[in-house]
Order: structure tokens, then sequence, then C-alpha cells
């Protein structure tokens, strides 16, 4: 599969709910390229297990975002309507009452296809009928994009496995440091920590510290 890194963000205008319960046409990505950096995540399905978990943990530290100004945006190939009615639920029946970050609908699984996570694939039987081969739902998929519109970081989990939100802060952080000061960041680098600079010098002088 071709990597998304470092190539525009596939272009999308959706059906979306935003701020909890207004559902909109025509959200699209595009109106934060020059204003803010964005984490775009997928998750399978609305009304499931790990979803939510992952979703109120976005939330959680939805503050955190804003303060680096980022906007997080999350999509699954549920329809708008089912968004509504799991933002709208209780968290105690299963719901994901209180999220105001926005939630694209995916119907079509265009999007998800265009971004590489789509957990299966359209193909023909010996009859010639149209067939999806593997869960047509979306894999785990989580992708920092810079304010030019870039991809600057994905990672992808199969629909088992969570992932961390602190990851997600993390990797924002050393994308913006990366773009304001020029230094690279090592490994398990944190917001505060030493980062060096790209040159057999800078990785010398940052080992010969630790």
């Amino acid at each position: 599969m071709d990597t998304l890194i470092r190539k525009k963000a596939p272009h999308f205008s959706a059906k979306a709910v935003v701020n909890g319960g207004d559902i909109i046409d025509n959200f699209s990505l595009d109106q934060f390229i020059g204003k803010k950096s964005v984490v775009f995540f997928f998750y399978p399905l609305d009304f499931t297990f790990v979803c939510p978990t992952e979703i109120l943990a976005f939330q959680e530290k939805l503050e955190e975002f804003k303060k680096r100004n980022v906007e997080v945006v999350a999509c699954s190939i549920d329809s708008e309507f089912s968004h509504w009615a799991w933002l709208n639920t209780d968290k105690k029946n299963g719901g994901i009452k209180g999220v105001t970050f926005p939630i694209v609908a995916d119907l079509t699984k265009s999007i998800a296809y265009n971004y590489g996570v789509l957990a299966g694939d359209y193909d023909y039987d010996e009859n010639g009928q149209l067939i999806f081969s593997g869960t047509p739902v979306a894999f785990r998929g989580l992708f920092l994009i810079d304010k030019k519109g870039d991809v600057r970081h994905c990672v992808i989990n199969d629909l088992q496995l969570g992932r961390s939100v602190t990851e997600a802060l993390r990797m924002v952080d050393a994308l913006h440091h990366f773009e304001e000061y020029g230094e690279v960041c090592p490994a398990d680098w944190h917001e505060g920590e030493k980062a060096l600079m790209a040159t057999a010098e800078g990785v010398a002088d940052y080992l010969s510290k630790k």
C-alpha cells in the first residue's frame, strides 16, 4: 500500500455532525488549511466497544489539542443519523454524549478507501456480481495533517487494537517543535526535552549528554 506521508491529505466533502448534535453538509478538512493542524482519525462503527473508549479519550484531551491549535476530527462509515443518535446517547447506555469534535459520515466508504484504511475491497465474483471481500468498515487509522494540508504522521491499527491519545499529542508536539526550531525529535521525545540537529555532530552531542 502506498503511504500518504508527505502527500496532500485526500480531499473529501461529506456530511458530518459537529458540536455534539448539529448535522451539516459538505464538511471538509480544507477549511483548516493555512490555519490549523488536524488529527483525523477513523474508527470502525458507532455503538460498538473499543470505539467509544477512543472517542471519549480524545474528548477528554480536546483542550490539550486546542491549546496546540489542532483540530480533532473523527470519521466512520456510519450515517450522520447514526452519529447523531450515538452522540445523544448517555455514556451509561453505551453512548458518547458530550463529545463536541466533528464526526464525519462516510457511507460510501470512499474516504476510508482514499486514506488506505478500508478493511477490505470491492471485487467481482464468477458471475460478474460486485462483492466486498473483507470487513466493510475502517481500520483504526490516524493521520496528523499539517497546516499546508500534508500528511506528516499516520498509524493504522487493526480493529481490535485501541490507540493512544497521549501518543497522538506527543506527535503533534514533535511536529510543531520541528516546524518552529528545525530540530528533529529522538525516540520517546516529549515537549521540553532536548531535541537535536539532523547532523552527525548533532547526534553525537545528543547521545553524549544522555
